[in-house]
């Protein structure tokens, strides 16, 4: 209901308007009358109405007067004006209140319906509109980080222009980039894929929030600045040069910031356990100069790729001079040939030695190198398929391997990640060949077997089977599915299942006891299990064998 006040100095006026009127019909509530223009005042200050109906004559206090007050104590007021067909001075003054309508005397319940009709309709009108700007208002300040963090990705990216900068910066809460210089620093997480990829998507966020507040908080003690996570794993600090904060013993400047960037470091390490390459650009004076103080700092923390993980790299450590175009050393057909060789006779110590002598020199190479790199090692990786083709030993398992290596060699960090993942592979590669040729695979799953009919009862994982016949993992679980045709996992669970067989023809074996003998500390997960194998239950097996 809106809330109406009428003032009028004619008693018969207000009397009708208050018993003739049926208010409640148009949704309006009539909360009190007076007559003339103070006590009007006083009585709207009190009640605060929505509209107020008021005569433009009044004496003491007119109802120009009175509405302008109004107008200043209660702005969305609607105020509607009585006036005679004589006074078309006051009506002009009144028009100039913005006055939402006026109604001539004598007053007419039809005409008066519909002026009321479109004060109230305006009235719902404008509480819909601050109703959408206050949803809207409120959806802004739910998006401003997200608002900032486009600023700010834009500000490392394509620079800003700087016309009206000072109202964006302040609208983003980001006044304290308003600064004589700047610098930055990219903070890479190490090893990411294991670092994130084993995380459900809320533990990811909870990290990257917990990273943004360790390195804000170091910030903030040491400097002036602000951070933000680029990209999952990757967090830039933009910070004001000119504004470090005394450290006592401060050599420089730049001291105080490798000061920083060490604590940056030890403290992630310390809290979260985590690695971190930081890389630290030259200063800048101005805010669109600010990409290149990125683009420095991002090119010394790609250098961990040539120098290692978990260090603090600045320009110092970048070797200028070389390009893709220029590589100093180009893989040669005859280093494939040498690790050909050495795959196809089985030979694990020539193809260590073979793999360490192309990648030191492949190190050598800086711009376009990793990326070289990377081409090399998968054109061995190819190669290494070219072996088991011709031993026909290419499996599907081993084309899934294959798949997954390609995925794998462009998410190694460093030039020794790249040497480890591959070689770890193509020694894979390599122990199968050894395999074939000696004739000894058929010796390898006989001893796997027995292993597993040896320690069946035991909560027994691939790498236990591995370690028994001093093997890799992978290449076990590989030469046991293609020379079996069943995974280990399958051929264990036979082995189980068998055994459990066997112990429940004896009426004396509990079944839980059946359960724990055979390797399971579930008795429900054995019995779904074994009814999945051989089609009935444990106990109904039991009746068939007695």
């Amino acid at each position: 209901m809106k809330r109406l006040v009428i003032v009028d100095d004619e008693p018969s006026v207000v009397n009708g308007l208050r018993t003739y009127v049926d208010w409640a019909a148009q949704g309006i509530e009539l909360v009190g009358t007076a007559d003339d223009g103070d006590t009007g005042l006083a009585l709207i200050r009190e009640l605060k109405p929505d509209i107020v109906l008021t005569d433009v004559q009044m004496p003491s206090m007119d109802g120009i007067r009175m509405a302008a007050e109004v107008r200043a104590l209660l702005p969305e007021a609607k105020i509607v004006f009585i006036s005679g067909h004589n006074d078309a001075g006051y009506l002009k003054s009144a028009l100039q209140m913005h006055a939402a309508d006026y109604i001539f005397k004598p007053v007419s319940r039809k005409e008066l319906s519909v002026v009321m009709g479109k004060v109230t309709a305006a009235l719902d009108a404008e509480t819909q509109e601050r109703k959408r700007i206050k949803e809207m208002q409120v959806k802004l300040t739910q998006s401003m980080p997200l608002l900032r963090e486009k600023f700010l990705l834009s500000v490392i990216s394509d620079g800003v222009h700087t016309a009206h900068i000072q109202d964006k910066l302040e609208f983003l809460g980001l006044q304290q980039l308003a600064a004589d210089s700047y610098i930055l620093m990219v903070i890479l997480l190490d090893d990411v894929p294991q670092v994130l990829d084993t995380r459900s998507e809320q533990d990811r966020q909870l990290l990257s929030y917990t990273v943004l507040n360790i390195i804000q908080e170091l910030i903030d003690n040491q400097m002036r600045g602000v951070t933000f996570e680029k990209e999952p794993g990757e967090y830039v600090g933009i910070l004001l040069a000119g504004q470090l904060q005394p450290q006592e013993f401060s050599e420089s400047p730049e001291n105080d910031l490798l000061v920083l960037a060490e604590s940056i470091r030890s403290n992630l390490r310390q809290w979260l356990k985590l690695s971190v390459t930081i890389g630290v650009g030259e200063g800048v004076e101005h805010l669109p100069e600010i990409p290149s103080s990125y683009k420095q700092a991002r090119d010394a923390a790609d250098q961990k790729w040539y120098l290692g993980k978990n260090r603090i790299l600045t320009m110092d450590n970048i070797v200028s001079g070389e390009s893709g175009e220029n590589l100093r050393y180009r893989y040669e057909p005859e280093w494939g040939e040498r690790v050909w060789s050495a795959l196809k006779s089985g030979d694990r110590g020539r193809l260590q030695t073979e793999l360490s002598d192309i990648f030191s020199l492949l190190g050598q190479n800086r711009g376009q190198g990793a990326r070289y790199a990377q081409n090399v090692s998968l054109h061995l990786i190819l190669q290494s398929g070219q072996v088991l083709l011709e031993l026909g030993g290419m499996t599907e398992e081993w084309e899934k391997r294959e798949t997954a290596a390609w995925k794998q060699v462009a998410r190694q960090e460093t030039m020794q990640d790249l040497l480890g993942y591959t070689e770890a592979y193509l020694l894979e590669v390599c122990d199968f060949v050894g395999m074939k040729r000696s004739g000894k695979t058929s010796e390898v799953i006989e001893r796997v077997r027995q292993l597993i009919g040896e320690r069946y009862p035991e909560n027994l994982a691939v790498a236990d089977i591995a370690a028994g016949v001093y093997l890799s993992p992978t290449y076990v679980r590989l030469l046991f599915k293609q020379e079996t045709g069943e995974t280990l996992f399958e051929y264990l669970t036979k082995v189980r299942i068998e055994q459990a067989k066997k112990l429940l023809r004896d009426p004396q074996n509990k079944f839980y006891e059946i359960c724990y003998a055979v390797g399971y500390s579930d008795p429900s997960h054995f019995s779904k299990l074994f009814k999945k194998i051989t089609g009935i239950t444990p106990s109904a097996y039991r009746e068939q064998s007695l």
